[in-house]
């Protein structure tokens, strides 16, 4: 029997016309023998503008709920997830050839790691794409490592949520993603940051499109008393996980 990496989409109308560049980035993934993917694709609503851009194949599943926001969308995906490991992939975003083969590597190789990330390049609307400096060196984050980063640098993490791959069982435990109207994601990867060690991948993982309809790029996203309110929230969070000391991998001693 095959095991299973589970991809967990949340998709809006607007960004359902991305759909079908991720599906292929998806299908030119190369995974070990034993090894497959399937892809859940949760639509943030109950539109009829979702529905025909969703791929017609056996491994694709596709619902629709009440609109919460990404984060809703993508934990209660997580009913259908019937695998060891999640990974992300925003409906407007790409996967970079052999990222989902390196995510599983990583943490196929050290049980004490619980999530991993790569490098990310932004997708411009003429198709080239731009990096950025700083990223950590390629190999194992400590615990901590993101959450001191991200709090001493304006709320800017070193490695990127959007290429978040993740063990099943840690992310259910964690609850998921946040219940906020955006950063929901940071809040997550801050979370797991807190309580296990996680990866870097120095090879490119992701493309993560910029377009005019991005919800990232919306005036609401940067309003300055709710964005201070959402990383109060995560920081928080992150912090408390800290101080009960709960730790991935579980201690037998």
């Amino acid at each position: 029997m095959s095991r299973r990496i589970i991809i967990v989409t949340a998709v809006h109308a607007p960004s359902a016309r991305f759909l079908s560049d991720a599906y292929q980035s998806l299908r030119e993934q190369e995974l070990p023998e034993g090894w497959e993917w399937h892809w859940l694709i949760q639509e943030d609503g109950t539109t009829d503008q979702v529905a025909p851009h969703v791929p017609d194949d056996a491994r694709v599943t596709f619902k629709q709920g009440r609109p919460g926001g990404p984060g809703v969308a993508r934990t209660i995906a997580m009913a259908h997830a019937d695998g060891e490991y999640v990974k992300v992939l925003d409906a407007d975003d790409r996967l970079a050839p052999g990222a989902l083969g390196r995510d599983l590597a990583a943490l196929e190789a050290d049980r004490t790691i619980g999530w991993a990330t790569s490098r990310v390049l932004d997708l411009l609307p003429d198709g080239s794409t731009v990096g950025f400096p700083g990223d950590p060196e390629n190999g194992p984050v400590e615990r901590r490592e993101v959450l001191d980063h991200w709090a001493s640098h304006d709320y800017r993490a070193q490695v990127h949520p959007a290429t978040l791959f993740v063990r099943r069982d840690l992310l259910v435990a964690l609850g998921g993603w946040m219940a906020l109207p955006a950063s929901e994601d940071t809040g997550l990867l801050l979370a797991l940051n807190s309580t296990s060690r996680g990866w870097f991948s120095s090879e490119v993982g992701l493309f993560y499109r910029k377009w005019e309809g991005q919800v990232t790029g919306q005036a609401a996203h940067v309003d300055t008393a709710e964005r201070d309110a959402r990383m109060a929230v995560v920081e928080a969070r992150a912090r408390a996980l800290e101080h009960f000391a709960w730790r991935y991998p579980v201690s037998t001693d």
